[in-house]
């Protein structure tokens, strides 16, 4: 299509003075335009279109060959309607144009480089985003909900042991109402108006505070019933799923979820498949708990059965007992498969000899009390196959 029927059009606090002539022009030529109030009222449009709440673009392509423009926040496709918008129509049937967002707003405001931070929407995303993102020395800007939101906030940061973060609220950014101010999350009695940002520096933060990165995180910050693949374990295994940004795990016998979690923690997507109502409970606890609805799905069953309409995945890891059968309904994938019975021992043997991969044997000790000294305990003996 070679005139756009659609345009969708970023607008600051500023209203139209911040809109270059090409917006102005798309906005004036528009017979409908969309957007919500606050945005409708910047605009100064009397008679537009009022988003559904909740958010729906259907309205708006029923208006399908119509002059029709769409305002919304700053970057569109930074967090924005942009994205939505853009999936559901052809490439020539829409044009945007840009203006600064809260991020690039608040970065200039702060002098920070926007590469070396976390810009998270945590309008609509649990506050548990940052579980993985908050550590000494890490900054974040994260778009709020409403002007309730910061404290909450604040509240989240102080019960996560994270409550020496900097928090500045960035209220109306650009606009002649903008407002900057700081606490500490601890001490944040901060009463703020939407709309409303909070950039966090964890400048303050003592030393050893977040979680870790890469593989293997402590057992401890799990929610599970003793059923877990145990941290050492976890991380060899995670090292042979070689997790790459955007894959598709399949956890059969997900017990904890552990190691859907890092697996997603490391870029992917995860669908736990677990039989037990018990475990169903301790992984949907660290779905939330780690901030990944939306990136890690629990599917209650059993395998294979379970598996029936799943995406496909990139990789497959068997965590508890499994038979033949379960073997040869799986679709092509890597594969890692952990065995601590002689039953599964022999099974993995079996399949390492008719499809080849890697078979390994991990032994690990720990230390225990051995009267009044200390010695070595060994550990559950694993066997593990994985096939590239």
């Amino acid at each position: 299509m070679a005139d756009p029927w659609l345009s969708i059009i970023g607008l600051g606090e500023d209203g139209p003075a911040g809109l270059c002539p090409a917006s102005r022009e798309a906005l004036e030529a528009a017979d409908i335009v969309f957007g919500a109030p606050r945005h409708l009222a910047l605009a100064g449009v009397g008679t537009g279109e009022v988003w559904p709440v909740p958010f729906d673009i259907a309205p708006l392509l029923s208006r399908r060959g119509r002059r029709v423009a769409a305002l919304v926040s700053g970057d569109p496709f930074w967090h924005g309607a942009g994205g939505a918008l853009a999936a559901a129509l052809a490439p020539g049937e829409w044009r945007a144009f840009p203006v600064p967002g809260t991020f690039s707003l608040a970065a200039a405001r702060l002098g920070w480089r926007l590469e070396d931070v976390a810009c998270l929407g945590l309008h609509a995303s649990p506050f548990a985003r940052l579980r993985p993102v908050m550590a000494r020395g890490a900054r974040a800007i994260c778009l709020m909900r409403d002007g309730e939101a910061p404290a909450e906030l604040a509240r989240w940061l102080t019960r996560h042991g994270l409550g020496e973060t900097q928090m500045i609220a960035l209220e109306s950014l650009g606009g002649p109402r903008e407002r900057m101010r700081k606490s500490t999350a601890a001490r944040f009695s901060l009463p703020c108006r939407s709309p409303v940002a909070v950039a966090l520096d964890g400048s303050a933060l003592p030393a050893g505070t977040g979680l870790p990165h890469g593989f293997g995180l402590p057992d401890e910050v799990f929610a599970h019933d003793g059923q877990i693949t145990r941290r050492a374990i976890r991380a060899m295994t995670l090292a042979a799923l070689s997790p790459r940004a955007g894959e598709t795990l399949w956890d059969i016998g997900g017990g904890s979820g552990s190691v859907g979690v890092e697996w997603c923690l490391n870029g992917g997507r995860a669908l736990s498949i677990e039989p037990r109502p018990d475990r169903q409970a301790n992984i949907a606890t660290n779905i939330e708990a780690f901030g990944l609805t939306g990136r890690m799905r629990l599917v209650p069953g059993t395998a294979p059965e379970a598996l029936a309409d799943l995406p496909l995945p990139d990789a497959i890891f068997v965590g508890g007992g499994a038979d033949a059968a379960l073997f040869d309904a799986l679709p092509p994938a890597r594969i890692v498969a952990n065995a601590v019975t002689l039953e599964t021992e022999t099974l993995l043997a079996q399949l390492h000899a008719a499809r080849g991969g890697n078979l390994t044997r991990i032994s690990l000790q720990e230390t225990a009390p051995l009267g009044r000294m200390r010695g070595w305990t060994p550990l559950r003996t694993v066997t593990q196959w994985s096939l590239p």
